[in-house]
């Protein structure tokens, strides 16, 4: 583990820290941020936000309005003649008391679940990110590992050539150093090939991030600052998904309180003037007129109810969720990075292995299937070693972003 972790450190030191956000190995922050808010999904989520803010508009002005109805009437009476004759009425219904503050209510909470239910997707817009990103470092990881394996057995077929010209080697051996070179070539191909789809999948899910020709190097887990039982509390704390659930629990149960109170429904009141006999005949008047509720309005108020009911179980179900989520956080960000610490030491143990076999298979004290078969032990240990500390830093990180520790604009708390 000393070699790896002194290497990962070298490479931490060499770059520069201006460059990074809270990792080596991550882009900026500031171009995150950029990017993270620029994607459509995010941007969808703002349309809702404002699409809320109108229906809120919408609830704190009211459905009634000034309504005109008017007619007119030709009548023509036997040895009298004919006459003109015209009504109109202007009129408009009103909420009753308590209706408009209900709401006024309902509307304030709809701006909140749009706003936290957009927080929520641009949250799981960074959880895509870091996943997508470390999918690329580890298989970039990967392949340098395999084309290591694949330089020192060329040179290994190299040596064995150069004994079998000497006649110090066989051609079995020949053969068994061809054999694992080309399974190592194989093994590099494939990682490439990883690295690359890798890679597309980065750059067409967020084409705003530039990528660089070589991508950074995998860096080694580093605990937060933060106690990790402090992070794991700060991701129900600041969940917006819980928030959202939280805010449409209170606005169902507002709006099912609307409901009920629209089984009386809202009176009209208006000014009706006419005139009769092309005017012999004129007049004004009030003119009042109020909906009977019936079955209709009762199912409605059911219907309501049942709704706000299930917004508050989806409510008590969101929060096991959140729940679930930090404490898997909390367990991954520990568990991982004893799993990567192991690796690392055996990754350490069968390079020095692998290392002093060789050595000996040069001075012709060890096979050479021996030597081969030490090597891919190393090279075994080397890629689970890469494996379990991209694990582990794709654990601390995502505590992190679920904890709104990093990427966060500003008042995001």
């Amino acid at each position: 583990m000393k070699a790896i972790t002194l290497a990962l450190a070298a490479f931490t030191c060499l770059t520069p820290v201006a460059a990074f956000a809270q990792r080596a190995d991550l882009p900026p922050e500031a171009q995150v941020i950029a990017i993270l808010d620029n994607h459509p999904t995010v941007s969808a989520a703002g349309e809702r936000v404002g699409a809320a803010k109108a229906q809120d508009d919408m609830l704190r002005r009211g459905p009634h309005e000034v309504t005109v109805t008017g007619s007119y009437i030709r009548r023509t009476v036997d040895r009298e003649g004919g006459y003109d004759e015209f009504d109109t009425t202007i009129g408009r219904a009103f909420r009753l008391p308590g209706k408009a503050a209900l709401d006024r209510k309902a509307g304030a909470l709809g701006i909140e679940v749009a706003e936290n239910r957009a927080e929520d997707v641009r949250h799981q817009a960074a959880l895509t990110l870091s996943a997508l990103w470390y999918d690329w470092l580890t298989a970039a990881a990967l392949h340098r590992n395999d084309m290591g394996t694949v330089s020192v057995l060329e040179t290994s077929v190299q040596a064995v050539r150069r004994r079998r010209q000497l006649r110090d080697a066989a051609d079995l051996d020949i053969d068994q150093a061809n054999a694992a070179l080309a399974q190592a070539r194989g093994q590099a191909a494939g990682s490439l090939a990883s690295r690359e789809q890798a890679r597309a999948m980065l750059a067409a899910t967020f084409p705003d991030l530039p990528l660089p020709v070589e991508p950074p190097v995998l860096g080694a887990p580093e605990l937060p600052a933060q106690p990790l039982a402090t992070m794991r509390a700060l991701v129900i704390e600041r969940s917006h998904e819980l928030r959202a659930a939280d805010r449409e629990a209170q606005r169902l149960g507002i709006v099912s309180q609307r409901v009920r109170a629209d089984r009386i429904a809202d009176p009209t009141f208006g000014v009706r003037l006419f005139s009769e006999r092309s005017g012999m005949e004129r007049g004004a008047g009030l003119v009042a007129s109020i909906p009977l509720g019936g079955g209709y309005r009762r199912a409605a108020a059911d219907q309501a109810s049942a709704e706000a009911n299930a917004a508050r179980f989806d409510l008590s179900n969101v929060q096991r969720m959140v729940e679930a989520t930090a404490d898997a956080d909390l367990s991954n960000a520990r568990t991982r990075m004893d799993v990567w610490r192991g690796m690392a030491d055996a990754a350490d143990s069968s390079l020095a292995a692998a290392a002093r076999t060789q050595r000996g298979q040069l001075l012709g004290a060890v096979d050479l299937s021996d030597m081969l078969y030490a090597r891919r032990q190393a090279h075994d240990a080397q890629r689970a070693e890469i494996e379990a500390r991209g694990e582990a830093v794709r654990a601390i990180t995502k505590l992190q972003i679920d904890s709104h520790s990093i990427w966060v604009t500003p008042g995001d708390s």
